[in-house]
Order: C-alpha cells, then sequence, then structure tokens
C-alpha cells in the first residue's frame, strides 16, 4: 500500500505548549469546523492506563480553552466549570456545545445523573442533562439531534434508553430515536458520522460488525455488513465510504475505501496514511464524506 502524508488543517502550537495548554478532546461540528478543548496541564494528572492525550484527567473542575477551526480562522472561547468526568465534547450548531461523560448513574430514587454539560456559545453551562449510560461514541446533527452508540455495561444495564445500543437526543436530554430493525444487539459502537440529514453508526456485536444509517427526519434505518471488522472511523458520501483502521499508538492508519454494490458494501482500495503523531482512541470523525484524524496535537482532513 503506498504512503502518503496530508496538510495540516491544525495543531497545537509550540507557544501554547510552552504556555501549558494540551489538547484534549475534540469534535467536528455539523458545518465542519474543527473544535478542540485546551486544559492546562497544573488542571490534570495523567491515568496509568492510556497513553497519548486520552491519558489526561481533570482533576478538579476548572476552565478551559474551547478553539474553533472554520475556513482557516481561529476562534477561542473561555469555558467555565470543565468537569473532571469529562470524556466527550459534542460542537452542535449555533456554535453551542457539549461536554459529558461516558457513564451515568441512578440514584435511590430511580432518577439518574446528569452527564453533559450543555454550554452557549459564550462558554458558559446552560444545562445539565442525561443521554443514557455507557457512551461509547456520540455525534450531532444539522436538526439538532444527539446521536450516541453505548457500550455493555448500558445495553445490558438499567438506562432503558441505552439498552437497544444506538439512541438519538435532543438538547433537553429527550430521547426521541430509537433502532426497530436492527440484524442482532450491539454490544458497543466503533464510529459515526453524518451524511446531510443521515447518521452513520459502525458497531459490534458477538455475531460480526455492521453499519447503520438512519435518517434523522424519518426515523427509517437499513443496516449491512460492515467489510472492516476493526473500525474506529467513517465518512461517507453517496455510495462511497472511508473506514478507518488505526496502528495504535503509532504514526499510521490504513484507510479501506468501500462502494455500495448489489446492496452490499465492499472494499475496492486500501491505502495507508502517515501522520505526524501516534493515533490512539477516538482519533477519527467523519462529516459529509470528510475524514479528520489526529495524530498527536496535529490535525489532518481527506475527503471520499
Amino acid at each position: 500500500m503506498a504512503m502518503r502524508e496530508l496538510p495540516i488543517v491544525w495543531n497545537l502550537s509550540s507557544e501554547d505548549a510552552r504556555a501549558g495548554w494540551r489538547a484534549l478532546w475534540w469534535s467536528v461540528g455539523p458545518d465542519g469546523e474543527l473544535a478542540v478543548m485546551l486544559v492546562r496541564e497544573r488542571d490534570l494528572h495523567r491515568s496509568p492506563y492510556a497513553r497519548g492525550w486520552i491519558g489526561w484527567r481533570v482533576s478538579a473542575p476548572c476552565d478551559g480553552v474551547l478553539v474553533v477551526v472554520a475556513d482557516g480562522v481561529e476562534r477561542r472561547t473561555t469555558v467555565t466549570g470543565i468537569s473532571g468526568s469529562t470524556r466527550h465534547l459534542v460542537l452542535l450548531s449555533w456554535s453551542r456545545f457539549l461536554l459529558m461523560s461516558g457513564r451515568s448513574r441512578q440514584g435511590e430514587d430511580g432518577a439518574w445523573e446528569s452527564s453533559v454539560v450543555v454550554y452557549s456559545p459564550g462558554g458558559y453551562p446552560m444545562n445539565h442533562i442525561c443521554l443514557g449510560d455507557d457512551i461509547e461514541c456520540v455525534v450531532a446533527d444539522r436538526e439538532g439531534g444527539i446521536w450516541t452508540a453505548h457500550g455493555d455495561e448500558g445495553i445490558y444495564g438499567c438506562h432503558p434508553a441505552s439498552r437497544a445500543g444506538l439512541a438519538r437526543w435532543n438538547t433537553d436530554g429527550d430521547h426521541v430515536w430509537a433502532p426497530r430493525g436492527l440484524p442482532v444487539l450491539p454490544l458497543g459502537g466503533d464510529a459515526a458520522a453524518t451524511e446531510g440529514t443521515l447518521a452513520w453508526h459502525a458497531w459490534y456485536s458477538p455475531e460480526g460488525a455492521f453499519l447503520t444509517r438512519v435518517d434523522a427526519v424519518t426515523g427509517e434505518e437499513s443496516s449491512w455488513i460492515n467489510p472492516v471488522r476493526d473500525t474506529d472511523g467513517i465518512t461517507v458520501r453517496g455510495n462511497r465510504m472511508i473506514l478507518t483502521h488505526r496502528f495504535h499508538n503509532r504514526p499510521g492508519v490504513e484507510l479501506n475505501h468501500a462502494e455500495l454494490i448489489d446492496d452490499a458494501w465492499v472494499v475496492t482500495a486500501q491505502e495507508r496514511l502517515s501522520l505526524p503523531g501516534p493515533m490512539g482512541m477516538r482519533c477519527v470523525q467523519g462529516r459529509d464524506g470528510a475524514l479528520w484524524l489526529r495524530g498527536g496535537d496535529t490535525w489532518v482532513r481527506i475527503c471520499v
């Protein structure tokens, strides 16, 4: 497979690094904006179980800076009250965003604790909601919906909306969609992407790996066998798709180009990309046929 390099979309500058900023959670918004949350290292501690950016944890509620890059222009917003349980950043329409934990607990009264903070465009908490339990991957659509894929502790847990494996929510925390015809019960989510009004999920089960497409307007869903079992990122445009497989903690990734042929996704080409830094978990996101990849503290972009 040929190796090639891609132009850089954004990276953590040496000035930011010297000032103690660390790039943590990141997201691509519905209009293709790249968002990266910066937190100072003095407010972090390192997990002994994970390498790279995913291993940093917030020690106590702190402030940070949200960097949003769109059309080559960078905008920075101070963010207040970042929780130590934060695991995901989701950029919403109208410059709002979410910071969320992957887990939620049920109180003695039966109510589920809030695990997601909805922030205003100015970086201030607006609302606290719950989007189910054991969230493995999440993406927002242009219609204001939030799509989640849940892990086995959520699927076999007590939160009713997590048991189907996939879900859609609104920003008030209301559960507005659940799957009705998946081939089998998911065990966890690999990746998520959007394509116009469509949401795509790559997920796995003991019976194999699958791809599911859902129309955000009608709720209609379709599923296929995933031709790449170990998928960690997807992006789709029409009948073409890119599925990624990372070389964990190494600066490279395999791209699998696939096409929908006779109602089956078939890999038609493979290539290997060299990235500026190592890749780990949650280092790929897809939007409307474009794929963002994080290698270390540098982001690149490729299109179908």
